[in-house]
């Protein structure tokens, strides 16, 4: 969605919101002000927390393991973060695409420090080969060690959240000094596992890189302007000029075309770890809340994310079930239990998967691992989706009139379905042949082919990606078709078809330019009273439709129902055949 925002307008947008990241983190460490909009009292405030008025009410506090939890105000920092920013940034990457989340990226922006020092990689990520097959496993156990930090700690402790996140940009920063590129969000950000899980072959507005012009600067991919003197542009010369800065630190680059590096990786290692995992992750993060508190009003309130003795809480009892508690601390409950829901999503997912694929395969699909694996990653992508915001930024929604609460819910499925049903039917096929329209394009323009006359109205531009693969599949069928019928001209027939013959001659010409041996053509009798209807029923069944014993009335009622009904069964192959000669052979 922002592939074609400029780099330096860009520049400015990702400066404003690293300040406004920096600022957040700076009031994880010293805040002495925003506490005063989390007083109850405040009622001109749309952050006044009304959970602290009822703290001390046994009848109306939020409990924990059947104790009220003791409740101030406090600073803003680790609420808006965690109830604000990360739900944000989630609908961003599934909604808006992969490419308008790293591109404003502030961890990305901070990583890149090296390169904008002119510091050169001290390594090559190329010779790195045990991380670059296995990095979907580092991201997945970094991704599973940040949440299990979130439950412990660093959801309500601020100087532990502040420490967290100044960490990650120092680490962010030094894996990038040490391989260059935007290693660090390829191969270690564990937000880079969620884009993902999220993008799957791409967001609901991500643009089509694959369709772009060639040597386009396409969706997120590195660049930099450049003064280019030599070369007259638009600004005239010496204007800045947008170039690629891409210094191949990953194949099949996610930020170059993201659908392409989703088909390359569909089977890499770990990524089944990473879809299938992931939802149990999402679903057991919320789940422990329940599984701790002993209810969901521990989550829904929001005190999770300023509560004041999580420190303390680390040796407390881990679970709370049925009124009783289990004296396994929450220091080893939490993370076993993230653990075992991560594990029970795998293997529910993969029996799925196994089923799916069997199926498949006996309604002879093709490539039916391909389709199993893409549809139930789409589909873990949909309920995770679905599922994080059922929870996900809920402690601020509550806080919304009913109907904006169910307005966001119904935007959240709305939105989520509507990626699902685009994404469903993509497979690696349809994304080469939309990727060789272009240059399906520029061959057939060569040929001199009026495609108006094969296909009515429409001209060559128009013709979408699938009408161009039938139509380069089927032309060298025509082409043997018509050759067939000048060939079986008899002397005392009368004129062919005008339409054939102009065809004829134009295939004559593409015959010369080619060098194919086909002179006979020429020296045929073109002409011909009355073609037998048995003879052309035979050229078009045995070498074109091979539908057997076609006749002169099925061909007619055939075509008709293919131009008039969209719901015919047959292939778009025999249809599209039956549709040119429908349209230009006079005698049908």
């Amino acid at each position: 969605m922002l592939s074609t925002v400029s780099e330096k307008k860009l520049q400015v947008i990702r400066w404003a919101i690293f300040l406004a990241w920096a600022l957040l983190i700076f009031s994880l460490f010293y805040d002495p002000v925003s506490s005063v909009l989390t007083r109850p009292e405040s009622n001109w405030s749309p952050l006044a927390d009304k959970w602290i008025a009822t703290a001390n009410d046994p009848a109306r506090c939020i409990d924990a393991q059947g104790y009220c939890i003791a409740l101030e105000p406090y600073a803003l920092g680790t609420r808006v973060f965690w109830g604000m920013v990360v739900p944000s940034a989630i609908f961003v990457v599934l909604v808006f695409g992969h490419e308008f989340w790293r591109r404003i990226c502030p961890l990305y922006f901070f990583s890149q420090l090296p390169r904008a020092l002119g510091m050169k990689p001290l390594m090559d990520i190329n010779r790195n080969q045990w991380l670059q097959n296995n990095h979907l496993y580092v991201q997945f156990v970094l991704f599973f060690l940040g949440i299990t930090a979130r439950i412990l700690l660093v959801n309500s402790v601020r100087p532990a959240a502040g420490a967290f996140l100044v960490v990650t940009l120092l680490l962010a920063a030094g894996v990038v000094m040490l391989y260059g590129g935007r290693s660090w969000c390829h191969y270690v950000c564990p937000f880079g596992m969620v884009q993902t899980v999220f993008t799957g072959p791409r967001g609901l507005l991500d643009s089509t890189a694959h369709e772009a012009a060639p040597y386009s600067l396409t969706q997120s991919m590195c660049r930099v302007v450049k003064t280019i003197e030599a070369v007259e542009t638009a600004e005239g010369a010496g204007a800045p000029k947008e170039q690629s800065d891409c210094v191949s630190c990953k194949s099949a680059c996610m930020d170059i075309d993201a659908e392409l590096a989703y088909w390359e990786t569909l089977r890499k290692p770990g990524r089944r770890l990473v879809q299938y995992g992931y939802l149990g992750l999402v679903i057991g993060y919320f789940c422990y809340y329940g599984l701790y508190a002993g209810n969901f009003d521990y989550y829904f309130s929001g005190v999770w994310s300023h509560e004041s003795r999580a420190i303390a809480a680390l040796f407390d009892p881990g679970f709370y079930l049925w009124g009783r508690t289990i004296a396994l601390p929450k220091l080893i409950a939490a993370p076993l239990t993230l653990a075992a829901f991560a594990a029970i999503s795998y293997w529910i997912c993969m029996r799925l998967e196994r089923w799916y694929r069997g199926h498949l395969k006996q309604k002879d699909a093709a490539d039916a691992t391909e389709k199993s694996l893409h549809r139930m990653f789409s589909v873990c992508t949909f309920l995770a989706f679905n599922f994080f915001f059922v929870y996900g930024g809920r402690p601020e929604i509550n806080h919304w009139p009913v109907a904006a609460q169910f307005g966001f819910q119904a935007l959240i499925m709305g939105v989520s379905s509507l990626w699902l049903s685009r994404t469903w039917g993509r497979s690696s096929k349809q994304y080469h042949i939309e990727k060789m329209a272009i240059k399906r394009r520029q061959q057939l323009q060569k040929l001199s082919l009026n495609v108006s006359e094969l296909l009515g109205e429409q001209s060559l531009n128009n013709l979408s990606a699938d009408k161009l693969d039938v139509l380069v599949q089927v032309l060298p069928e025509i082409d043997r078709a018509w050759q067939a019928q000048y060939n079986n001209v008899k002397e005392d027939s009368g004129d062919l078809p005008r339409t054939v013959i102009k065809h004829r001659d134009i295939r004559q010409q593409d015959i010369r330019q080619q060098d194919i041996r086909q002179q006979d053509i020429r020296q045929q009798d073109i002409r011909q009273q009355d073609i037998r209807q048995q003879d052309i029923s035979k050229i078009l069944g045995s070498k074109i439709l091979g539908i057997k014993s076609l006749g002169y009335q099925a061909i007619i009622r055939f075509c008709r129902k293919r131009v008039y009904d969209e719901g015919d069964t047959r292939s778009p192959h025999d249809s599209v055949l039956i549709l040119i000669l429908f349209n230009h052979f006079d005698f049908l």
